[in-house]
């Protein structure tokens, strides 16, 4: 959709993860990082959505303009949060929302969703810095797993993960707003710390393919690498590194692809 939005379908079910479908990234809509594309597929025409994940609060993956219209459109949608986030959602129209610590999981429908580490921050004010979680999901259903990284550093529990959840069909991993790297390299990944993370979870896959679709590039302009350079150096890295070209995917905005394995 753009951005860390995507549109996950997976054992019969809807999810939406990190949605964002406001014109900016911002408290309020006539100032902040505005959207260089629009949403990949217009609000009025999603399916019905079964699930709502969130990674963490900051504006750029957390909208309230967003929840208020998916609370109205979708009321029976499970949310998804980490700590502290459940009452935003919940003052927004949200009602059924389950929030998870790192490691907690949860079952809707046949799909288990587990809450996962992730290192970032997390406050949409100075003064609430740190208040909430932040965190990454996996979803696990009767034939494909997938994870969604959310917005995150490399750290070392990429192995962890793939290990107590995995193996994966699907990891859809951050990889852009890295630049200036002094600043941004303790909360984002650029496309080599990307793959040093697949790095991580490759012994645990025992062998079996996982696709990588990168994420968090291309929408909003929020540091200073050029806005087209994230999806060019992932490619580039991604062979360099001996991987094989069929297992990126770099999606276009309302791109939809299936996986076949």
């Amino acid at each position: 959709m753009g951005h860390s939005s995507f549109l996950l379908q997976m054992a019969g079910l809807n999810i939406l993860l990190d949605p964002v479908w406001s014109a900016r990234a911002s408290p309020v809509q006539f100032v902040g990082p505005k959207r260089w594309v629009r949403p990949g597929v217009a609000f009025d025409d999603l399916p019905p959505i079964d699930i709502v994940a969130v990674s963490h609060d900051h504006y750029d993956h957390l909208d309230a303009g967003t929840v208020r219209r998916l609370a109205g459109r979708f009321p029976a949608a499970q949310w998804l949060a980490p700590l502290g986030v459940k009452a935003f959602l919940r003052a927004r129209g949200a009602r059924d929302v389950v929030e998870r610590d790192w490691w907690e999981a949860t079952s809707f429908a046949g799909v288990e969703a587990t809450c996962v580490p992730a290192q970032h921050f997390s406050g949409r004010t100075l003064g609430r810095r740190n208040h909430t979680l932040w965190c990454g999901w996996t979803f696990c259903g009767a034939h494909h797993r997938v994870f969604f990284a959310g917005d995150t550093a490399l750290h070392p529990e990429f192995g962890s993960v793939a290990e107590r959840l995995g193996p994966f069909d699907l990891a859809i991993l951050p990889i852009g707003a890295y630049e200036p790297r002094w600043f941004m390299g303790a909360v984002h990944m650029n496309p080599e710390d990307c793959i040093k993370a697949v790095a991580q979870m490759r012994p645990a896959q025992n062998g079996q393919r996982m696709i990588v679709t990168a994420g968090h590039w291309g929408t909003f302009k929020l540091t200073d690498e050029p806005m087209d350079e994230p999806p060019l150096r992932m490619k580039q890295d991604w062979v360099a590194a001996g991987n094989a070209v069929e297992d990126l995917w770099i999606l276009k905005h309302g791109e939809t692809r299936t996986f076949d394995r």
